[in-house]
């Protein structure tokens, strides 16, 4: 592993490197924040798929190329006259600073479990915004819907509003169910577009209560599926024919032998 003075060469490395590109390369040079943020959004997803495929050269490649990124919109800011990198690495700093009073304050050195400090970190983030922002007014619109209700759930346990026992969270999930069911009964797409969201959000609700990271089971069932839907296709293709030769039942029989492999 690399020392501190190291750490900070290669940081000032970057930094030089950009500087450089910005001045020296048209297309570095067009760039806006506009332009790379779709851009950044590949590298975010490109890294979270190093990460759950536990490769970690992958990991440390992609997060080089993310800071990249980081490093690119604070050179825009620069220019702009609006913030340089300096003040970024600032802003951070002093806000990881605060919402960790246990180890940077007055409560330094006590003794405080993670959960504990989960439990309560909506709370202190709380104590550094001002009268107008609202606890959930940091979740993005943009932002996936699976993962802004993670955000949400988490930032309203933060707060302590939660159910006191897991277990409970069946309760709801069932009546969801059956809303769900007495929606589709009638005529009322969007009654039923708003019910199936309510049961979608229990489910994650439940899987979170759970310790379980609904993104990464539904991207597990996904990729089980694509594995036997693939299978599915072969065994079609192999034996000369087309999905609309096939009926229900002979698909069934097929995607049975999938799961029998294992796939």
């Amino acid at each position: 592993m690399h020392t501190k003075e190291e750490k900070l060469a290669a940081f000032g490395r970057l930094l030089d490197i950009m500087d450089t590109l910005r001045e020296k390369c048209p297309w570095n040079a067009a760039q806006t924040f506009e332009s790379i943020r779709r851009l950044t959004e590949e590298e975010v997803y490109e890294l979270s798929d190093a990460i759950l495929s536990g490769d970690r050269p992958a990991t440390m490649k992609e997060i080089g190329d993310l800071l990249y990124h980081m490093v690119f919109y604070a050179r825009i800011g620069q220019e702009e006259g609006a913030f340089d990198i300096a003040d970024s690495i600032d802003k951070v700093c002093d806000k990881m600073v605060f919402r960790h009073p246990h180890v940077f304050g007055p409560d330094a050195g006590k003794a405080t479990t993670a959960k504990e400090i989960a439990d309560t970190w909506e709370l202190v983030k709380a104590k550094e915004k001002d009268g107008n922002k609202r606890v959930m007014s940091g979740i993005p619109k943009a932002m996936p819907a699976l993962l802004k209700a993670v955000a949400m759930q988490e930032k309203a346990r933060g707060c302590g509003f939660d159910w006191e026992q897991k277990e409970d969270v069946w309760a709801k999930v069932q009546e969801e169910y059956r809303e769900v069911e007495d929606a589709c009964r009638t005529a009322n797409q969007d009654q039923i577009e708003g019910e199936f969201g309510d049961l979608l959000f229990s489910v994650i609700n439940a899987a979170r209560l759970y310790g379980v990271d609904p993104e990464a089971a539904l991207n597990r069932t996904s990729e089980k599926f694509r594995r036997r839907f693939t299978y599915l296709e072969e065994q079609t293709l192999r034996n000369g024919l087309k999905f609309s030769d096939l009926t229900l039942a002979q698909m069934d029989r097929i995607w049975d032998d999938a799961k029998a492999k294992g796939l």
